[in-house]
């Protein structure tokens, strides 16, 4: 008997661990990355702790304030355009659309969008243009940061850290950064 048990439990310990390899070795915690929207924006970091980049200024007029209600309509990443947001700050800086490859290997990530002015080292006094060669200094995707990189787009503006509900359901993400005021649809 007790061998006839050990058996069985030795057949369906191999049958779960087996089941646990066939699963999608690629799926993470929702809250930390997204699911892969296309290859170039893969491991993207949904939430942050909210740390503010030194030397960072408040936004002066923001066009919305801390706490309003916002549609989101940009697509960085998968569960973002349509979703409701919710404002956490904002801040006047210039904001960069950038390639580069991650420092940790795989594909060349394409038209990041958004990387600030004060997450690039060391950080340039004066707007860098398209075409420029910059080291990353933030860290929204794995292999980020210290990766060098080319300025696709620069833009002075606006930006905003911001809380929302994935449309594609999971977990609320805090502390989303970063999106641009004509990413943002009043939710009024």
């Amino acid at each position: 008997m007790k061998k006839q048990l050990f058996v069985t439990s030795l057949a369906l310990s191999a049958v779960l661990g087996l089941a646990a390899c066939g699963s999608d070795s690629n799926s993470s915690n929702s809250n930390d990355m997204h699911d892969n929207m296309n290859d170039s924006h893969a491991g993207m970091m949904h939430s942050s702790d909210g740390k503010i980049p030194a030397g960072l200024k408040q936004a002066e007029n923001p066009k919305f304030k801390d706490g309003a209600n916002v549609i989101l309509s940009s697509d960085h990443m998968k569960g973002m355009d349509g979703a409701e947001a919710t404002i956490v700050d904002s801040f006047d800086t210039t904001v960069y659309a950038v390639s580069f490859t991650p420092t940790s290997g795989g594909k060349k990530v394409s038209n990041h969008k958004w990387v600030i002015q004060e997450e690039l080292k060391p950080v340039p006094e004066s707007q860098l243009q398209a075409g420029d060669k910059v080291t990353l200094a933030a860290d929204h995707m794995k292999g980020m940061d210290g990766a060098k990189a080319t300025i696709d787009q620069a833009d002075e503006t606006t930006v905003y850290m911001v809380d929302f509900k994935p449309t594609t359901g999971g977990k609320k993400i805090k502390n989303h950064k970063w999106v641009t005021e004509d990413e943002l649809q009043s939710n009024d």
